[in-house]
């Protein structure tokens, strides 16, 4: 049989007693008549009546058939349109390589959710911040236990540096949600902002938690997090994560993908601390190799830095 690994994570929110059940009687005489039981989230399992809400902090499945996965896909994509707010996640894995996923989320004609999706794409667009923060303003008020909303919020806060603000905001969406990865990302910004490193690397280390490496925040965390160990003097832990980002081949369309000459140069760095100076070295001539890559101009401190290495080397064989 032809098997995938699946993993499925997220948080799909009703708002009332009446959506939610209607929800929960659908899903079950759905699951039951239509895909006979093929489904792979059983209802006793993912439905919080106290949440009001259809709550998947992380399942994997090591081995699943296509029916099953496909057809789970398809019922939650149908659930959703009745939620006023939350995300759905699906991963499908064939040997090790990701095969196709899966962001579900609502899309109906509710208040909080055109509203919330007006914000969103207005925060893509530079200059619309405070338009953005009024279309979010509206999705939490229309459904105040939106935290996606609050997340959005944060990071428009953020871009306006109302850091303040922007703390309140993570930490209310992260009050709502705990699997929210892009809260945890938002508030470890503003720790880093605050200088405040170790509260920085426990709300990435959550945010790693909260997120898998196929997902572009994976990685974001990963080196926001190095960049923390890095001003807390904790080289060791700095070179693994970032040996850990510089492992992943990442695509040109890949957030992450500009980021690969930074960390380079940051591993140089951290090696070259402890005195791994042919590691430093190694790392500060792939820095250079990604700079021209890029057609970038490289950074005079980084080659200050790199010299600096290749002098200790020099004296050290000579």
């Amino acid at each position: 049989m032809n098997t995938f690994k699946l993993i499925f994570s997220g948080r799909l929110d009703f708002g009332s007693q009446r959506s939610y059940e209607k929800v929960v009687q659908f899903y079950q005489q759905r699951s039951e008549d239509h895909y006979r039981n093929a489904v792979l989230l059983k209802p006793e399992e993912i439905f919080d009546e106290k949440e009001l809400a259809l709550i998947v902090p992380r399942r994997i499945w090591p081995e699943a058939n296509e029916k099953h996965w496909r057809n789970t896909v398809k019922l939650l994509q149908y659930v959703a349109q009745f939620a006023v707010a939350g995300v759905f996640k699906v991963w499908v894995i064939k040997d090790r390589q990701l095969v196709d996923r899966f962001f579900i989320e609502p899309e109906s004609d509710k208040g909080a959710v055109v509203a919330f999706r007006k914000g969103r794409a207005l925060l893509d667009q530079r200059g619309q911040e405070m338009e953005a923060r009024a279309a979010l303003d509206k999705a939490i008020a229309k459904f105040e236990r939106h935290s996606m909303a609050y997340a959005y919020r944060g990071y428009v806060n953020y871009r306006l540096q109302n850091f303040d603000d922007a703390y309140y905001d993570f930490t209310k969406s992260i009050h709502l949600h705990e699997g929210n990865a892009e809260a945890w990302l938002g508030r470890a910004r503003v720790y880093m902002r605050r200088q405040e490193w170790a509260k920085a690397i426990s709300d990435l280390e959550q945010a790693l938690k909260c997120s898998i490496p196929h997902e572009p925040i994976y990685w974001e965390s990963r080196r926001l997090k190095g960049q923390c160990h890095m001003k807390e003097h904790s080289w060791e832990a700095a070179v693994n994560d970032f040996q850990l980002i510089l492992r992943r081949v990442f695509k040109e369309d890949d957030p992450n993908y500009r980021f690969v000459p930074e960390v380079w140069a940051a591993l140089g760095s951290a090696l070259k601390v402890l005195n791994r100076l042919e590691e430093a070295k190694n790392a500060f001539d792939r820095y250079m190799v990604e700079v021209q890559k890029r057609d970038m101009e490289p950074d005079v401190d980084i080659l200050s830095v790199r010299n600096t290495v290749i002098d200790q080397l020099a004296k050290v064989a000579g």
